[in-house]
């Protein structure tokens, strides 16, 4: 396999921040960079940065112009106001100085990475600071203002994609980017989360198919809370492969939140860092399988900031660079004193949560019916596979 890789990075992504006690905190994508430099992950890709921002016409591909406007306003350094009729100044997505400005420059970031593989100068692409996938086209949504992953999913279509594939393994359902392009047969997306009964946006449900003409390209997983490690990689492995190897996408676009993990505070499921890691293994070798290993990956949702992110996601750049990190290799003593001077609290001591990321495949043959995952699985295939000529009760 080709392991050619760029990461993006630009201290200024750090301005994307909702201000102190938001749980979005900027600091969790600085110690990830930070621990992928001292891991030593940065010199075996090329980093790209001194980002330039988003312009309108380019946001403006998903994004309506009143909505920017209203970005612009409420952001307006000198006084920055709440407008709540685009979802602006809410506790979810209060508004600070320079909003605008920080929101597209995590566009140009995403950008740069879906340019770079684009345009064959990458293999893989990873944007730490990107996945911000539920803003819609006129409204603000759960932390996120511009809707990065499906801007860049719609400029590769503008470019000439034929078909692409969007994978989220966030905790929450990718509402925003389904709801893009829940009308266009050309985008695959497929999400993976905690059920919409239990934990926001409220949606992402099996039957949330796709428009008429687009049936069976809006997949959903709606998984039960206290969901471990074999259980989600079962249904991952049960409904992702082959959906992809079906659709034979041009490029996997990927959104890799990390808050299904059991210690972040936002959430309810119970996946590790092990687990987390052996789902973007898997998604490394799909982009390898479907597409010729064309894969942009994104950051997402994580909140647990100094034990969960800085890992899982120093993972995903490995896996990208193909400098794979054995889980049990010690976190630099470096990057733990820099977590002390910049958070006053203790970094992990390894790579790992101490499990394998092992699990037993879907059957037909030993589904249990009455097991939550395995009903959601099978709701699911069900839901969707016949769209794809694939029978919902055949073997993964």
């Amino acid at each position: 396999m080709s392991h050619a890789a760029a990461v993006v990075w630009d201290d200024a992504l750090a301005m994307y921040d909702f201000g102190r006690g938001h749980p979005l905190a900027p600091v969790r994508v600085e110690l990830t960079i930070a621990l992928a430099r001292a891991l030593g992950l940065l010199d075996r890709v090329d980093v790209i940065g001194d980002l330039r921002l988003a312009d309108d016409r380019l946001l403006e591909t998903v994004h309506t112009a009143d909505y920017l406007a209203a970005v612009r306003d409420a952001g307006d350094p000198m006084l920055p106001r709440p407008r709540l009729d685009y979802g602006l100044g809410s506790s979810d997505n209060p508004v600070f100085g320079g909003m605008h400005e920080a929101s597209a420059l995590v566009v140009s970031a995403t950008m740069a990475a879906a340019r770079a593989v684009w345009e064959g100068r990458a293999d893989h692409a990873v944007n730490v600071a990107g996945g911000l996938h539920h803003a819609m086209p006129g409204q603000a949504s759960g932390f996120c203002i511009y809707n990065d992953p499906a801007i860049a999913i719609r400029w590769m279509l503008g470019q000439g994609a034929a078909r692409i594939a969007y994978v989220d393994v966030d905790v929450h359902h990718g509402d925003g980017v389904q709801a893009v392009f829940y009308d266009d047969p050309r985008v695959l997306t497929i999400s993976l989360h905690e059920s919409g009964r239990t934990l926001f946006p409220g949606t992402g449900f099996p039957d949330e198919i796709g428009a008429p003409g687009a049936e069976g390209t809006s997949v959903n997983v709606a998984l039960p809370p206290g969901t471990k490690d074999a259980a989600w990689l079962r249904a991952f492995h049960a409904v992702v492969p082959p959906l992809l190897h079906r659709f034979a996408p041009d490029i996997l676009v990927t959104q890799h939140g990390c808050d299904s993990h059991a210690l972040d505070p936002l959430a309810h499921m119970l996946l590790t860092v092990d687990g987390q890691r052996t789902s973007y293994a898997a998604l490394h070798e799909l982009a390898h399988e479907v597409c010729g290993g064309r894969w942009l990956a994104l950051g997402g949702g994580g909140y647990e900031l100094v034990q969960v992110v800085p890992r899982a996601w120093s993972h995903l750049i490995a896996i990208a660079a193909g400098a794979h990190v054995d889980p049990r290799t010690e976190t630099p003593e470096a990057w733990r004193d820099f977590v002390r001077q910049r958070t006053g609290t203790q970094a992990p001591l390894r790579m790992t949560d101490g499990r394998d990321g092992s699990f037993v495949p879907w059957t037909v043959a030993a589904h249990d019916p009455d097991d939550g995952v395995d009903h959601a699985i099978e709701e699911t295939r069900t839901a969707v596979f016949p769209c794809h000529d694939l029978d919902p009760m055949e073997t993964a």
